[in-house]
């Protein structure tokens, strides 16, 4: 009969078993490495956002394929040096650029009126802004 239970019958959930300790401490690392990748994103978005403002300024297309060429070909390089799948960082890249054009393509049609617009992935969440409530 199925439980449901999922975790490793090695795992005794014990804190002083070895095993136990080990899985702990690694997902712990985790963790943390996942709430940095968010906030570098989270970073990374603020400036591409700007970009995308400047773009609509000028009447620049929200798209640069050059740009994107050379960023695939950086990153594979990156992946390379630090012993990652060039083919899953070029994925990731991907799917970070195309969503990086869908936000220009956004800006490009309604622009923020002010600086303290942000910019939302496509799950259709509203700009927050910092005078209004939640």
């Amino acid at each position: 009969m199925n439980t449901g239970d999922t975790r490793d019958p090695r795992d005794t959930g014990d804190p002083r078993d070895p095993v136990t300790a080990e899985l702990t401490r690694l997902r712990e690392s985790i963790d943390n490495i996942d709430a940095a990748v968010v906030h570098m994103l989270a970073e990374r978005f603020k400036c591409t956002q700007q970009v995308g403002l400047l773009k609509a300024r000028h009447h620049l297309p929200p798209a640069d394929p050059l740009r994107e060429a050379r960023q695939i070909a950086r990153l594979r390089q990156l992946a390379e040096t630090a012993n990652l799948d060039p083919a899953f960082a070029e994925k990731l890249l991907n799917f970070i650029i195309a969503e990086v054009i869908r936000h220009h393509e956004r800006i490009a049609v309604d622009p923020p009126t002010t600086h303290t617009d942000h910019i939302h992935t496509t799950t259709g969440n509203a700009p927050h802004h910092p005078h209004t409530p939640d």
